[in-house]
């Protein structure tokens, strides 16, 4: 029988699918439940089955997916014949998601493979971050200590800045800053938001905004707040206070409705303002399909409503959602995230950052996690903008289509 291109992505998909749900849900502790171990070796027999390379890759994505976060996964029977076939098959992505099963199962020989990948600068950029990132999560030793030289590595050096969040490096917080002037302004910011990950990055991290090597300007009020919950009042003395609860809420709101008459809307620029929502706010939200999913979308969200505006914009924690109330997490070894929780099982906590849209972290892992009442967005966005750019917010804020963005 002849399957049709649709009918073989609803078949891979359908795959997929129920491939998440048995490894996934996978509860190893309950009398009776299905194990890990069977689970696997059942999946390992479903491949063996099929010849179609459509279904192949819908079954080991489920399977990653299913186990995605996980460490030290024994190996099911027969895996170690099946990996091998894969290694040779025609199909590419076949190849790679077989090579990442294996890394997850513990094959020496794949670890090795998928450290070359990495190193390879004539590789594709896409699969050396995917297998950069596989290493840093099986917690690998050699990937740690390759990330000095992905530094200077311009495909990968975004990934390797972001990689020493994964593993305390003594020395990362002296080669990140040490190279700080002359990084992009999106790898100057990921170096900023990784030395808030741990105390004593952060403390390195201090010591250049008191020498004002790093300008206070430099600093997202999202990382201030980090940095002002690491440090305490030690960042504050350095710093400066950090907004917390928009006390004197009504007073803010009123000055900023003063500022913004309907003349100065009026002679303000969407266009413009579509960079500026992209700098302080996309981030987070997302508006006409633009931007990342950490807090609500605002495209159907009150916009022509300036009071509706004003109050989410100077006290975003006024009134927050259960599930977009801030969670945080220290890992056993001090790293220190903090997210909206997007999903949660038995064996796992998977975060949406601002730093990342996805972090997995087995619960194994997890020292302490508290709920903040407290927004992710942080308090005074608006003051760190200039008048002409909170007005030009403002109007694309009240757009009721996209506009082109302001060159």
């Amino acid at each position: 029988m002849i399957h049709s291109t649709s009918s073989r992505w609803r078949h891979g998909a359908c795959c997929c699918f129920i491939a998440v749900l048995i490894v996934g849900a996978v509860n190893p502790h309950p009398a009776g439940a299905i194990d890990t171990k069977e689970s696997l070796a059942l999946l390992v027999r479903t491949l063996n089955e099929t010849n179609d390379s459509a279904v192949q890759s819908a079954v080991m994505k489920g399977m990653m997916r299913g186990l995605e976060g996980r460490r030290r996964v024994e190996a099911p029977i027969g895996w170690t014949e099946l990996s091998e076939k894969f290694a040779s098959s025609d199909d590419r992505r076949v190849r790679e998601l077989s090579l990442q099963l294996a890394n997850l199962f513990g094959d020496r020989k794949a670890v090795e493979r998928t450290i070359g990948i990495v190193r390879n600068t004539e590789a594709d950029s896409t699969a050396r971050r995917t297998a950069l990132r596989m290493l840093l999560t099986q917690k690998n030793r050699k990937a740690s200590e390759l990330l000095q030289e992905l530094l200077d590595d311009p495909a990968m050096r975004l990934d390797a800045i972001r990689g020493y969040a994964s593993t305390e490096i003594a020395q990362a917080p002296a080669l990140l800053l040490s190279r700080y002037k002359q990084l992009s302004s999106e790898q100057r910011r990921a170096v900023i938001e990784t030395l808030t990950t741990r105390k004593s990055y952060a403390k390195a991290l201090l010591t250049e905004i008191e020498r004002k090597s790093i300008a206070r300007d430099e600093i997202p009020a999202h990382v201030a707040r980090s940095l002002h919950g690491l440090l305490g009042e030690q960042f504050v003395k350095v710093f400066g206070p950090v907004k917390s609860v928009a006390e004197d809420r009504e007073k803010l709101i009123a000055k900023y409705k003063r500022l913004l008459t309907p003349d100065r809307i009026g002679d303000a620029s969407a266009s413009r303002g579509r960079v500026v929502f992209k700098k302080t706010c996309a981030s987070c939200h997302l508006l006409y399909g633009d931007g990342a999913k950490i807090g609500p979308d605002l495209t159907g969200s009150n916009r022509a409503n300036l009071d509706y505006i004003l109050l989410n914009s100077v006290d975003p924690s006024f009134d927050v959602p259960a599930s977009y109330k801030m969670v945080s997490i220290v890992t056993v070894e001090g790293r220190v995230l903090n997210g909206v929780v997007g999903e949660e099982d038995a064996t796992r906590v998977v975060l949406k950052t601002v730093e990342q849209p996805r972090v997995v972290i087995l619960k194994e892992d997890i020292e302490t996690r508290s709920v903040s009442p407290k927004s992710m967005m942080p308090n005074g966005q608006l003051d760190e903008l200039k008048r002409q750019e909170v007005a030009d917010l403002i109007k694309y804020l009240r757009t009721t289509e996209q506009v082109e963005e302001a060159k």
